[in-house]
């Protein structure tokens, strides 16, 4: 590791030299973006030169921008004597460069969208310019991507690369990259290992990204067709990435060593093909497109150098030119990429280090596989080796362990015995947990078909109560105006009919029967609301409750089963809304408090004053309910256990032990806690934390 970073050093400090110290060609750079004011050469000739944005640099590095940039390049003094100079953009990604003199004259169309077979100057994004004592010049300029305009004038003299020089070193890369073709191709029909013909695609995907990178295949095979000299670098882009994921992957055996590295490749190759058809069927803006593709360029790498490393350390051997390789071609990569951010300077190593990586990147994993071949060999004769020895030792240990089998025979089988004997007794637990949470849907389902019925009967009581009292003013009205009107044997006959029915008697027990039933239907509604309220069996999601009314209810539901000595002292503070699953939560509350109802019934004739205390406080982002008795308490060997399943201290039939080890489960699944305090003597105390907000924030 430490050598590499030295390289990498050593790397960069080659890379920055030359370029910083270098004269500058031109006295002035601007540019302007295209605008509503903006819009062609001519407006932009006429824009005041406040307006212009100026650019110390040989270069204008602007992001991503997909819309016109337009130019304006004053030539230095130094070459006013000169009738001609060559101005050279050096990046053959940019799509449309138009050129233009002073006056707005067009003088060369170049870019990627203009290469032409018999323009060399033009495949190469360069123009002899006339100065002729003028040397102002207009450029507009549009690419997709990033933006990265460098600029240079190159003279006779010039030590830059000349048509024929670059068309050498291509050359050469090429040749690098047939023979490796043909070369793995030869080892994949002698061998007949898919793995060399993955590499074969590969290789051949990587060549043809650098051949129109540099420009050759746009003027070779599509010099007219628009499409491909606009997308055609994006598509081979997808191509290799998806080549070298895809070969990575089978070549380091990834999927074999971890299952989630590999799902993650084919995840990325997923996504790659889908912007493969999006490029392809041209949906989708090209900003999102390439968008994808400048994301990946950070990340593919890093996952490929990430599986090279996790494979090596792995033990597997091959990976050790793997690494190598991708460590080269990542270094060019980040070289290439600081030189188009212009961190670094522009000049031959930074332009062309990209594709020395991918020549260097392509020999060394041909010599990864060619050592995997040596490796195969090597394992093919340990493995035969290694055979011959495990047949001979297999056949002592079939005698050993024909001895051993029988003892463990034996001993298996006494411990399925036990094992039996404990499923059994656990079976008839679990029934009846079951017979119980069953009564509790039963429950649930008789509340919610009593609830319409009650309903309509306790909102007809008071309708009733008013038109009875409305009867009772007419009867009133009738008694006093028939004492006033009616004669003597009228009233006689009023008053002997009054005493026959018991008209007071009768008055008064309608109003209490109204009263009784008033007070009946007020009960059962609370008692339906209590049972709605507990079971919520409807209610699977976290909802935000208040947990007052979970524990009214339960106390509701337990009211039966509550001895009249047995005090209930609430003792509420403001609690917010809490998120949690109701019913659940409910549920804790009742196997809690029954349990303290339990205790204190089993000793209420030693108990002064037998009371359960209910405490609720809040404690900013959580809240505390405290169940208090104050009845035998617990010994702390039973302290230690309560919360194990089927541990009890209940006769035979009256507890599962299941009660206290279901309430932990839920209380912890709630993110919360419980704390019991208890002495033997001196009652117990359940501790209950929960937190406000379980599935979003409490900004939220």
């Amino acid at each position: 590791m430490k050598r590499l970073i030295i390289f990498i050093n050593l790397v960069l400090l080659f890379a920055s030299c030359d370029s910083h110290n270098k004269e500058r060609d031109f006295e002035f750079i601007g540019y302007l973006l295209e605008s509503d004011q903006v819009n062609d050469i001519n407006s932009f000739i006429g824009s005041s030169a406040e307006s212009i944005n100026l650019v110390e640099d040989q270069y204008i590095s602007l992001g991503h921008y997909d819309h016109d940039i337009f130019i304006k390049l004053v030539v230095d003094q130094r070459f006013k004597d000169d009738k001609e100079i060559r101005l050279s953009f050096n990046n053959p990604m940019l799509n449309v460069i138009e050129v233009y003199d002073s006056q707005g004259e067009s003088i060369a169309h170049l870019g990627r969208m203009n290469f032409s077979k018999n323009d060399f100057e033009s495949f190469f994004n360069t123009v002899t310019l006339p100065v002729n004592g003028d040397r102002t010049f207009f450029v507009k300029v549009q690419s997709f991507g990033s933006v990265n305009i460098p600029f240079e004038i190159i003279k006779g003299s010039d030590p830059g690369l000349t048509i024929d020089e670059r068309n050498v070193l291509f050359g050469i890369y090429f040749g690098i990259v047939i023979a490796m073709f043909f070369y793995n191709l030869f080892l994949w029909t002698s061998t007949k290992d898919i793995i060399y013909a993955y590499y074969i695609a590969y290789i051949f995907a990587v060549g043809a990204t650098q051949g129109i990178m540099a420009g050759y295949l746009d003027v070779v095979l599509w010099p007219d067709n628009l499409f491909l000299k606009q997308n055609s670098f994006f598509l081979a882009t997808v191509v290799v990435n998806i080549f070298g994921i895809f070969y990575s992957l089978k070549f380091l055996i990834i999927q074999d060593l971890n299952k989630k590295l590999f799902k993650i490749g084919t995840t990325i190759i997923y996504v790659y093909g889908i912007v493969f058809l999006s490029f392809l069927l041209d949906f989708g803006t090209i900003n999102s497109k390439v968008r994808v593709l400048q994301v990946f360029l950070g990340v593919v790498p890093l996952y490929l150098l990430g599986i090279s490393i996790y494979s090596f350390k792995k033990g597997y051997r091959p990976a050790k030119f793997f690494l190598m390789s991708w460590s080269f071609l990542i270094c060019s990569m980040i070289i290439f990429l600081l030189a188009d951010l212009n961190i670094l300077p522009h000049n031959f190593f930074t332009n062309y280090i990209f594709t020395i990586g991918s020549a260097v990147e392509a020999l060394l994993l041909s010599f990864a596989l060619a050592d995997k071949i040596n490796i195969l060999k090597k394992e093919k004769e340990n493995e035969q080796a290694e055979r011959l020895r495990v047949l001979k030792e297999n056949e002592e240990l079939i005698r050993e362990q024909n001895t051993v089998l029988e003892e463990k025979v034996r001993h298996r089988t006494d411990e399925l015995e036990q094992a039996l004997k404990n499923l059994q007794n656990t079976q008839s637990q679990l029934v009846s947990q079951e017979k119980m949470a069953s009564l509790g849907q039963l429950t649930a389902g008789i509340a919610h078909e009593i609830n319409n019925p009650i309903n309509f009967v306790s909102s007809n009581i008071t309708p009733l109560k008013r038109d009875i009292a409305d009867i009772m003013e007419v009867i009133e009205f009738y008694r006093e105006t028939g004492n006033k009107v009616f004669d003597e044997a009228s009233k006689k006959k009023a008053k002997s009919l009054e005493e026959d029915l018991e008209l007071d008697y009768v008055l008064d027990e309608v109003d209490q029967l109204l009263k009784g039933m008033e007070e009946g239907a007020k009960r059962t509604v609370e008692i339906v609301k209590g049972l709605r309220l507990f079971s919520r069996v409807d209610e699977q999601d976290v909802k935000k409750v208040d947990l007052h009314d979970g524990i009214n209810s339960t106390l509701i539901l337990l009211n039966s089963s509550i001895p009249g000595k047995i005090r209930i002292v609430r003792e509420f503070g403001e609690l917010p809304m809490v998120e949690c699953l109701a019913g659940k939560i409910n549920q804790v509350f009742m196997n809690i408090i029954n349990n303290a109802v339990h205790a204190l019934s089993d000793h209420i004739d030693t108990i002064a004053d037998p009371k359960i205390e209910i405490r609720t406080k809040s404690q900013g982002d959580t809240v505390v309910v405290e169940i208090s008795d104050n009845g035998p308490g617990m010994p702390e060997h039973v302290k230690q256990r309560i919360f194990e399943p089927f541990f009890t201290t209940k006769a035979v039939g009256k507890g599962t032990g299941l009660g206290l080890s279901i309430v932990y489960s839920i209380i912890e699944n709630h993110k919360g806690t419980l704390e019991v305090d208890t002495e033997e003597g001196q009652g117990t105390t359940f501790i209950i934390t929960l937190p406000v907000y379980q599935s979003t924030s409490k900004y939220a």
